[in-house]
């Protein structure tokens, strides 16, 4: 298939830049794939939505505060880090803007956000071929300890901010009340609607909720620059199953019961450690570069919780396999449902509403 096939026109104004009031006052955009059916709802109706027998899978991945501000000691020349991936203590990868001047070898100073430079320093020692610097951190014993303090919430860029993000509202609103194990650069936005008192509804109707971690890196806003969509090399981003979860999902799939998705992270996790709809999912951590799209099948999930994608991205082809996995009508049944969503105004993207697809 062709990358522009799954293009669509997005009115600017519905993406949103603010989350809703309440967490679960989004709306909700169900696809019934059996009877090709779409009816606009709100979220809350989620509960009579998930059958009660189900196992609800949540990605628990943190959002961690991975912009920092730099600048050049010699020149004070500004420069944007966003922290990629952790090598180990003080050696992370990242992308640096501008990147032309970060060069190998160049030595950044931080900066506090209130209190200009601080005493560390980052020196680029590697340019790979995707642009991204590794950087080695000095005057500080972790630097992950120091993020919370320098860091930034890493808002994706179609979010604007007049100043960077330091907001209360931001830093709370960006995660999911579940978040628990600290990794990702960008929030698994499926999650962002769920309250604690809807997660104990849905518990107290017989819903089973399970646990993975998938650190969502910033190659989920990269757009496919692939002419087909077969040729698109998929970003690497970390997971892990525990052994109870695992358990846990495996015995409800042994009982024929539905497995629902929060979210294609969670489903990425599920889909990547299994290999038929028969095998037992494998407890373990790992890097996963699957990518899904039509005519992809699904082993595992019966059911996905997700928002409203970009154009042409890797998440909006995901959805598109899944609304009919081993098809290629997916995505006109996908782009129909997103169409409709925008003659209803919904809201789009990480702050946006959501879409069930059953």
């Amino acid at each position: 298939m062709r990358t522009a096939d799954f293009d669509f026109a997005l009115p600017p104004e519905l993406i949103a830049q603010a989350p809703t009031t309440q967490r679960d006052g989004s709306r909700l955009l169900l696809l019934d794939r059996a009877h090709r059916r779409v009816e606009l709802l709100k979220f809350v109706d989620i509960l009579d939505l998930v059958p009660s027998d189900a196992v609800l899978v949540l990605n628990d991945s943190r959002v961690i505060p991975a912009r920092l501000r730099a600048a050049n000691p010699q020149t004070g020349g500004a420069f944007e880090i966003l922290l990629l991936l952790e090598n180990g203590v003080n050696d992370w990868w990242a992308m640096i803007r501008p990147g032309k001047r970060a060069a190998a070898g160049r030595t950044l100073t931080l900066k506090h956000p209130t209190r200009g430079l601080t005493g560390i320093t980052a020196t680029v020692i590697e340019v790979n071929e995707d642009g991204h610097r590794r950087l080695r951190f000095s005057g500080t014993e972790n630097l992950f300890f120091d993020l919370d303090e320098l860091g930034e919430i890493p808002l994706p860029p179609y979010i604007e901010r007049q100043a960077p993000s330091q907001s209360t509202l931001d830093r709370e609103r960006y995660q999911t009340v579940y978040a628990e194990t600290p990794g990702s650069v960008a929030a698994p936005t499926a999650g962002l609607h769920f309250t604690p008192g809807l997660l104990e509804a849905l518990e107290r109707k017989g819903v089973e909720i399970a646990r993975v971690t998938l650190h969502v890196g910033a190659g989920t806003f990269a757009p496919v620059k692939a002419e087909r969509v077969e040729e698109h090399h998929m970003h690497s981003e970390r997971y892990s199953l525990n052994a109870v979860n695992a358990s846990l999902i495996n015995q409800a799939r042994q009982e024929r019961r539905p497995i629902v998705s929060v979210g294609t992270t969670s489903l990425r996790v599920l889909e990547s450690v299994t290999r038929d709809e028969n095998e037992n999912l494998i407890p373990g951590e790992g890097s996963t570069r699957l990518f899904l799209y039509p005519p992809s099948r699904f082993n595992v999930v019966q059911a996905l919780l997700t928002n409203f994608h970009l154009p042409q991205s890797t998440l909006l082809m995901l959805i598109c396999a899944f609304a009919a996995p081993g098809s290629l009508q997916g995505r006109e049944w996908i782009l129909d449902a997103y169409q409709k969503a925008i003659d209803a105004r919904y809201r789009f993207f990480s702050y946006g509403d959501a879409m069930f697809i059953r």
